[in-house]
């Protein structure tokens, strides 16, 4: 894993360096995001380690993946991360994961995740933007995905694809691991 510290001034200076070149302040990302003013000053001068609800709501306001706002090397054309630098997003109480392995802008945000959730684990999502869509791939055990408040079994081998623009979750009532392979496809913001 990378260093937490690199990460958090990576997110900051992404942040301010996203924000400015879209043209804005302060107060215009703080209503379009929902974040606070106060949070997006305290996550620009790398003094806060936001939830990832918040990571997620800035890359939604700015247009760009959650990658892109933690990237810390952009100096290649071709972007390899290894295993040991992709960020974990999520840590499940009893040792699951939700890691962000890769994202680009195509032409809105496309990301690549990896899921571990043990037996009892979840994690529940706020709404996406409008065209959001999802697809989620189990490799192993079974997913329940919430969407719109309903429940839908996912079994090993089998992909699931969804609108994210509503409330989603992702669980393992099982009595297994649960891993899943997700891709989330962003579009790009609207002027």
């Amino acid at each position: 894993m990378p260093d937490p510290d690199l990460v958090t001034q990576a997110l900051a200076r992404n942040l301010k360096r996203l924000r400015t070149d879209r043209g804005h302040t302060l107060d215009a990302l703080a209503a379009r995001s929902g974040v606070s003013r106060g949070m997006v000053v305290q996550i620009e001068q790398g003094r806060t380690n936001p939830s990832v609800g918040t990571v997620v709501r800035l890359a939604d306001a700015l247009g760009v993946s959650i990658a892109r706002l933690l990237d810390y090397d952009e100096t290649s054309v071709v972007r390899i991360v290894p295993a040991d630098e992709a960020v974990r997003l999520w840590s499940g109480p009893d040792g699951g994961s939700g890691v962000l392995l890769n994202g680009i802008e195509a032409p809105g945000p496309l990301e690549l995740w990896s899921w571990l959730m043990h037996p009892g684990e979840g994690h529940s999502s706020d709404p996406h933007p409008p065209g959001t869509v999802e697809i989620a791939r189990v490799d192993e055990g079974e997913l329940t995905l919430t969407l719109d408040g309903r429940d839908h079994r996912v079994p090993a081998g089998s992909t699931a694809s969804y609108e994210a623009a509503t409330a989603h979750g992702y669980r393992n009532d099982g009595d297994t691991p649960l891993r899943l392979t997700l891709v989330v496809s962003v579009p790009p913001p609207q002027p």
